[in-house]
């Protein structure tokens, strides 16, 4: 039996009769409630994914327990003999005192309850199951339900019936419908109850290896069920209310951190591929490649430097210039800047044995350690080596004077922070844990944050700029705060550029709203002419808009690779360019609203059932749907124009079209499917780029 042992303001304890078990209770908004269960009162491990609006976060993280934050309303208790009901003005929450299960009711609807979620009965929590057990949260499961978000992960739009797991990793190849794990650690999703049209979501504020399973596994003795299950310790998740869709996700997005703003350069093209740094005269061919844009009218504004030009050998090393490649790295940096074009250069978390630096970071323990207290040698991607501890000051500290001394002094303005996946599979690893030596494990997940906010944080310092530009690989909830981010390093197919506008979506539901994939594929041979620049005309809508490549055959991803099709690349590149207007107000949006920037049809159009059948197609914004090309020699493509009350808008014939109704539209080279809300205003450039016309429709 449980009881509660502790009502103070918006907190409330829950604990078992021996002192056993605690679950403390906390209502933060109507819409927000969370729960944490330990074997403890307190949990002492920070958070750094908890920090709504515009917290300050620390490097040390925030007490998981803080709620200067939060609105904290006023909300109705009452213990019953065999239940503990709260109940906000959107939210209910009923608890079983015999053994802690919880029932969850939206209260949005004005003449009825609706049950949203509801504790498996035949075991939920550890306690209820084994104290054996890893830490774990059982649901029931409806086949009426479907899920989304979870980050960046493979397969369709509605992940219901599938598995995965949280574990960052370099998936480099990846296929994007059937690969886990991936990248990035966004224990998030949404529910839509089909039969309620209802929505909610759920956070698990942990940072440890993790399993999600939504109805892959099957178990007679307990019916349908979902589940979360961690290596931690303990239990912190999040109940958030909708209903609809774009409630629950704007209310995710606030709950993780503002989404920050970028200079306007970073909506344009970004040059980027490893076989031009991986070369004997890698300066040279870089310049070349800003001759060649221009001989092309093609306008880029940045260049993501790969990690060639830090190699020894054919080995790389963070914050060394290659000299024989690079002679004069400042006067290489100050060419592409006077371009107008800034560098985005490439750096790694792990120094390799012989490093020449490594001596630095031993001597101030700077590293990630065995249980012994040893620097822990792992395998990196061309070496074993050692990773660098963000949650040591003295780490932070020389990371930032490296990017100050290697990079800012020489032109090079901007951080590239790459194969931060930090695979470590020791499960003893230590770290210095600002000064209380704590498991690895524990801290896992917000490695990467550290790591961007350390780099984000030497930028702005001395560029004197608020919203400098950084890039992440990897991530955790809550990276959209300091960086924009892509979906790792795909395959060559057309496989893939369906799936990765499906994983889009699963980002965009998560909070990470500014990203793109790598246009034409990052691994493979190199793509094939009708697929690039389908490609490129489906990245031409995204925020990040990067052709970037290591080709398997030693061929370069580049623009003018297939004069078949040079000409409608380039226009899909220009037309890009023009979009920047729409873009950048997208990009501002998301930062004043929480909205994102790349939409599912059924986020703006939740109403249309018809919009949650799995499709390629996607809302840029309110305004805008894009239908991409996924098909080789596709010769039509049939479109769904959910229902409005102003119908749409063929972005390029200007034919007129109902909504709530299947059209089929012939396909040509010189674009992918386009439409307006008819009545949208669209600001886009003129062709000289630089004066600003609204486009009505």
């Amino acid at each position: 039996m449980f009881n509660m042992i502790l009502q103070d303001k918006n907190i409330i304890v829950v604990s078992d009769k021996q002192n056993e078990h605690f679950f403390t209770i906390r209502i933060l908004e109507d819409y927000l409630i969370n729960i944490k269960s330990s074997t403890e009162k307190k949990i002492t491990l920070p958070t750094w994914t908890i920090t709504p609006g515009d917290t300050e976060l620390p490097f040390e993280g925030l007490s998981r327990y803080d709620q200067s934050n939060f609105s904290c309303p006023q909300y109705e208790i009452s213990e019953e003999q065999h239940h503990i009901i709260i109940k906000t003005k959107s939210l209910k929450l009923i608890i079983d005192k015999e053994d802690f299960y919880c029932s969850w009711y939206d209260l949005s609807s004005s003449y009825k309850e609706i049950k949203i979620m509801q504790d498996r009965k035949t075991g939920s929590y550890q306690h209820q199951i084994s104290r054996n057990h890893p830490t774990c949260h059982y649901l029931n499961r409806n086949k009426n339900e479907m899920y989304f978000g979870l980050g960046e992960k493979s397969g369709k739009v509605n992940k219901h019936g599938r598995r995965f797991r949280m574990k960052n990793i370099d998936a480099m190849g990846y296929n994007a419908e059937t690969t886990d794990p991936l990248y990035k650690h966004i224990p998030y999703y949404l529910t839509y109850k089909t039969d309620e049209n209802v929505s909610f979501g759920i956070f698990y504020d942990d940072y440890q290896d993790s399993i999600v399973d939504l109805g892959q596994e099957l178990d007679n003795y307990h019916g349908h069920y979902r589940y979360y299950e961690t290596k931690s310790d303990f239990l912190d998740y999040y109940v958030i209310a909708g209903p609809t869709i774009q409630q629950v996700t704007t209310r995710f997005s606030h709950l993780t951190g503002r989404p920050t703003l970028m200079p306007e350069w970073s909506l344009s093209y970004s040059g980027s591929t490893m076989q031009y740094t991986d070369l004997p005269n890698s300066d040279e061919r870089l310049l070349s490649f800003l001759d060649q844009c221009n001989r092309h009218n093609i306008t880029i504004r940045s260049f993501h430097l790969s990690s060639g030009y830090t190699s020894i050998h054919d080995k790389r090393y963070v914050f060394n210039w290659n000299y024989d490649k690079f002679k004069d790295p400042k006067s290489f940096g100050k060419a592409y800047t006077d371009q107008n074009v800034e560098l985005v250069a490439n750096i790694k978390p792990t120094l390799l044995t012989d490093h020449p630096l490594l001596d630095e970071v031993l001597a101030f323990d700077g590293f990630i350690k065995d249980m012994n207290g040893q620097p822990l040698l792992v395998q990196f991607w061309d070496e074993k080596g050692y990773y660098l501890d963000f949650t040591n000051k003295d780490t932070i500290k020389w990371w930032q004077s490296k990017i100050e001394q290697q990079l800012l002094s020489n032109h090079v303005n901007c951080t590239w922070n790459d194969n931060n996946e930090f695979e470590i599979w020791d499960d003893k690893a230590l770290v210095n844990g600002f000064g209380n030596e704590s498991n690895f494990q524990d801290y896992k997940a917000i490695m990467p944050i550290l790591m961007m906010k350390a780099s984000r944080e030497i930028q702005q310092k001395y560029h004197k700029e608020q919203y400098p530009y950084i890039i992440s690989r990897s991530g955790a909830a809550g990276m959209s705060k300091y960086v924009q981010t892509w979906t790792g390093d795909n395959y060559t197919s057309w496989h893939t550029l369906k799936y990765n506008n499906a994983m889009a979506i699963g980002l965009s539901l998560s909070g990470v709203y500014n990203f793109g994939h790598d246009i034409g594929g990052f691994s493979g041979d190199k793509p094939e002419a009708e697929l690039f620049l389908r490609w490129v005309q489906c990245g031409a809508y995204y925020p990040r808009f990067s052709i970037h490549s290591w080709n398997d055959d030693g061929s370069v991803n580049e623009p003018w690779m297939h004069n078949e099709v040079l000409s409608e690349v380039k226009q899909a590149m220009h037309f890009h360019e023009k979009l920047k207007p729409y873009l950048q107000s997208l990009v501002i949006r998301a930062h004043e609203a929480y909205q994102p920037i790349i939409r599912p049809t059924f986020y703006q159009f939740e109403s249309d059932i018809n919009t949650f059948e799995e499709n390629e197609e996607f809302m840029l914004g309110e305004h805008m749907l894009i239908a991409p090309i996924v098909e080789k020699a596709q010769l039509e493509r049939t479109v769904y124009l959910p229902k409005n009350n102003k119908g749409w808008i063929d972005f390029h014939s200007g034919e007129q079209f109902e909504g709530g109704q299947t059209i089929t539209v012939k396909t040509t080279l010189q674009h992918i499917p386009t439409f307006v809300v008819k009545g949208a205003e669209i600001p886009v450039y003129q062709d000289d780029l630089k004066t600003i016309e609204n486009l009505k429709f």
